[in-house]
């Protein structure tokens, strides 16, 4: 019908009164707007008909692995192929081979072709980095560099083509000429290229995750990695704002990563009550009959007292002196307290390090450091745990004579003022 049906057309517009080169020009409007009537009615009916059917089967079926193929709209994407086989058959139909116009929109065409096929790689190759994590059930950026770096070559490829196609040159000219250019090329695409191999070493050591709350103080990161690629890694911090860090400063860096907490069960609590030296005395036989009564020190004061008392009997020590045999520090017992306390504590994990202890004495007083791990690792229930111990912990300083270290304020100079002026 080719020639014949352009003829015909022009023919029959002649004889409505159109000037023929005018007749012609119309003929050949008229011809492409009904195919490319004929490829949106076809797009038309492949999303009524075919793409909701496809769809529905995906999210009724029993594999969820394959839902990221409608995620990634793969299907709506290769549902562009219907139109332009529609227009590549309409062509035949209807355009001379060798005329202007059929050597045109067969380049438009292959350059269609071209695109939707380079869109539904994309697609796929999104659907399977997705696929990889469903199935893999590991928040893991583990094929995503490889996914991303076949993307960019694809898109590469596209543009080769695309170029080839208009020009029409080959393109495989085109990449020896690219060859050519590969200096320019390493230059261009330098941090794709450490990108790429950045992430395939994080993949490969397993060094960081989607999930990982990682810290990068000289990025001012310090949250939740929420995305993993060749280009860059995208935290999420507390505050809720996004880093982006770019993919190969992880390698050439350094940055905490607290999987390893996460993983281990606790989360540890590292903090020190800092005890004014002048409270800390020998303990009276008075103030032990008054710590005698506090339940969680009867396993340990009443044992340890008669240890003492044995001791300096066997030695003979002279008791008008306390120094001159072992005695009980209002210190020792509070730290004695302080670990039965922690030890019933139902949120201080049993198994991991625990140490009450003693810390170099300084001009801020004698730091009694608590170095344990609870069992909670959700960051705001284990804030309310720390506070909940050094709540307790610091009113009860003062039942064992102790005092916690604290500058003097405006009240301590305001007080000794007053009790001057009173005398």
């Amino acid at each position: 019908m080719n020639e014949n049906s352009l003829t015909t057309l022009t023919s029959l517009l002649v004889q409505l009164g159109l000037q023929k080169n005018i007749a012609e020009i119309s003929a050949m409007t008229l011809i492409v707007l009904g195919i490319l009537t004929l490829a949106l009615l076809a797009i038309w009916v492949v999303r009524r008909t075919v793409l909701p059917l496809v769809v529905n089967i995906i999210h009724k079926n029993r594999l969820h692995w394959d839902d990221p193929l409608i995620e990634h709209r793969l299907f709506h994407k290769l549902s562009w192929f219907v139109p332009l086989s529609v227009i590549h058959i309409a062509q035949d139909l209807l355009l001379q081979d060798n005329s202007t116009l059929s050597i045109f929109l067969s380049r438009v065409l292959l350059a269609g072709v071209v695109i939707v096929a380079t869109l539904s790689i994309s697609a796929l190759l999104s659907s399977i980095n997705s696929i990889y994590i469903k199935v893999s059930k590991r928040h893991s950026g583990a094929i995503r560099g490889y996914t991303d770096a076949a993307r960019i070559v694809s898109y590469l490829f596209c543009g080769i083509f695309l170029i080839a196609i208009f020009t029409g040159r080959s393109p495989w000219g085109l990449l020896s000429l690219l060859g050519g250019l590969t200096a320019i090329f390493l230059l261009v695409f330098k941090d794709t290229l450490l990108g790429f191999v950045a992430n395939i070493q994080l993949a490969t050591t397993d060094m960081v995750r989607v999930g990982d709350w990682i810290e990068m103080k000289q990025y001012g990161a310090d949250g939740d990695v929420i995305d993993i690629s060749i280009h860059c890694v995208r935290v999420q911090n507390w505050d809720k704002t996004v880093t982006t860090i770019p993919t190969y400063a992880l390698i050439a860096n350094s940055f905490k990563n607290w999987r390893g907490m996460t993983e281990s069960g606790g989360r540890r609590i590292k903090r020190a009550i800092n005890i004014d030296l002048s409270t800390i005395h020998f303990i009276s036989g008075k103030e032990i009959e008054e710590l005698e009564k506090v339940k969680i020190l009867e396993r340990y004061l009443r044992p340890k007292q008669k240890e003492i008392e044995a001791y300096n009997i066997r030695h003979e020590m002279n008791d008008d002196i306390v120094m001159n045999g072992r005695c009980q520090t209002n210190i020792g017992i509070f730290r004695a307290y302080v670990q039965e306390y922690l030890h019933q504590h139902p949120q201080i994990h049993p198994n991991m390090t625990f140490l009450v202890r003693q810390l170099t004495p300084t001009e801020t007083g004698l730091p009694l450091e608590i170095y344990v791990f609870s069992k909670d690792q959700v960051w705001a229930h284990y804030e309310a745990i720390q506070a909940d111990i050094f709540d307790h912990l610091l009113a009860a300083l003062p039942y064992f004579g102790l005092r916690v270290f604290q500058n003097p304020s405006s009240f301590d100079f305001r007080t000794a003022f007053d009790r001057d002026m009173a005398n």
